[in-house]
């Protein structure tokens, strides 16, 4: 009797993982959707939170500085 009231808990618990997983996934799916579409990395930073990042920052270099001219 004991193990069954061990896997039923174990059975609860995953189904409420199931459960948080996809209201995550719910709350944030259209903010994802729009920065997939534009190329953005998306890092899942917590329940309904994400940090959107684009590539594309990376490849940013400073410009080297211009010489003087001198006359």
């Amino acid at each position: 009797m004991y193990s069954q009231g061990t896997k039923g808990l174990s059975r609860i618990k995953s189904r409420i993982r199931e459960l948080i997983a996809w209201a995550d996934r719910e709350i944030c799916m259209e903010p994802d959707e729009f920065a997939l579409y534009r190329g953005w990395v998306v890092t899942r930073t917590g329940f309904g939170a994400r940090a959107y990042r684009d590539p594309r920052l990376d490849q940013l270099r400073e410009r080297p500085p211009v010489p003087e001219e001198v006359s």
